[in-house]
């Protein structure tokens, strides 16, 4: 077994044993009973990352071949969202080359299928001086998508959270854009642990009057909304949401929290998943979706609740800069050849909290390759002063 020298919060350093397997992978991509979005991050390119907070070169290799990793575990994409740094690193012109690449790739692959966020950040909050300035970037965006054959999932928008006054912004906002969509689209209500910016969304800061708020707006616009992602982190929110859906309209967790309860159920409704966390932890969620659709609850829960202290740990506050862990993750198991991000945003969480995903993910066999994290593990720690 491979021993790496972790800090502690104590300031000691552990002689930690690495103690996890591998989860097996499947032969084949999988069928769930969920329909299951991982969302996926952007592999930066160093070599040629002049200017990584301006204009942050990609590897497009890399970001691709990721997307492939996903879709043989049977997992849909959703693809330039946040998870992605969606206004913390990735632009609109940045997000328009990602979508157009993946929307190309897809049809390469049978039965690979994804959705692509489209927002309004080609705008910034305060250059939006009206409700058409964000109705237009809101077109320009779904109309990119829609034009090179995607779906839409509609992101909040910093702009609208800024400009808006009362629900019926929102209402007016949603309706005209959901009015002219091509396909049904997926909604998108991100809480503010996730971005500041979104303070408020759906016009109140009080939870029943944003639920009542947006539910008026599906209700509007039932035929053209599919469903729609919640990333509360708080599953009782979640739960109110899902009870009070119109049929047909899909619920879809992103509660990096709770997520495997709310998957699994009640017994009555249970959500469909649209997760961050699925990207840095895609064969252990891909085993638990495989073994609930054929009716083994036992397993579901064996495999995939081992995950969820490593994703609190993940998305712990601040939490927008969770993009951290799941890139560290990405590299630890092999899938990109450094730790670097763009804007270099891995600076953005410390070693301890490196150290803790370190250790959890190795309890959730979440390190696919241990002998390969755990090079990587010690050559990190080496360059922050910790060796051993």
């Amino acid at each position: 077994m491979s021993t790496v020298a972790l800090p502690k919060a104590d300031g000691t350093i552990e002689r930690y044993v690495l103690s996890g397997t591998p989860t097996e992978r499947p032969q084949a991509p999988p069928v769930f009973n969920r329909i299951a979005y991982a969302a996926a991050h952007v592999v930066s390119d160093p070599l040629r990352d002049t200017r990584p907070w301006e204009a942050p070169a990609i590897d497009w290799e890399a970001t691709l071949a990721f997307r492939h990793h996903l879709w043989s575990l049977g997992f849909r994409i959703a693809e330039a969202m946040d998870t992605a740094q969606r206004g913390m690193g990735l632009n609109w012109a940045g997000a328009q080359e990602l979508i157009r690449r993946s929307l190309a790739e897809a049809r390469t692959v049978p039965g690979a299928d994804l959705a692509c966020g489209a927002g309004t950040d080609q705008l910034s909050p305060g250059d939006a001086r009206s409700l058409d300035d964000v109705v237009a970037a809101y077109e320009e965006q779904i109309g990119f998508v829609e034009r090179h054959g995607g779906r839409a999932i509609m992101m909040a928008s910093r702009a609208l959270a800024r400009l808006a006054r009362s629900p019926d912004d929102y209402r007016k906002v949603y309706g005209r854009i959901l009015g002219q969509t091509r396909d049904k689209v997926v909604l998108h209500w991100l809480g503010d642990m996730f971005d500041p910016q979104l303070k408020g969304y759906w016009g109140s800061d009080n939870f029943e009057a944003a639920l009542s708020g947006v539910l008026s707006i599906i209700e509007d616009n039932r035929d053209k909304v599919e469903g729609i992602k919640i990333s509360l982190l708080d599953n009782a929110k979640e739960v109110a949401l899902r009870n009070r859906l119109p049929e047909g309209v899909l619920c879809f967790t992103g509660d990096d929290f709770n997520y495997a309860e709310l998957i699994e159920g009640d017994g009555q409704r249970y959500s469909h998943a649209l997760l961050g966390i699925f990207d840095a932890v895609a064969p252990q969620a891909s085993r638990a979706l495989a073994a609930l659709a054929s009716g083994d609850v036992a397993a579901f829960r064996a495999t995939i609740e081992p995950t969820v202290p490593l994703s609190r740990k993940i998305f712990e506050a601040p939490t927008q800069y969770y993009k951290g862990g799941v890139v560290f993750l990405a590299w630890l198991n092999g899938h990109q050849a450094h730790f670097t991000m763009p804007a270099g945003l891995q600076s953005a969480r410390g070693m301890l909290h490196y150290a803790d995903i370190f250790r959890l993910a190795d309890r959730a066999r979440v390190l696919d390759r241990p002998e390969l994290a755990a090079q990587r593990m010690k050559s990190l720690l080496a360059v922050h002063g910790i060796e051993g």
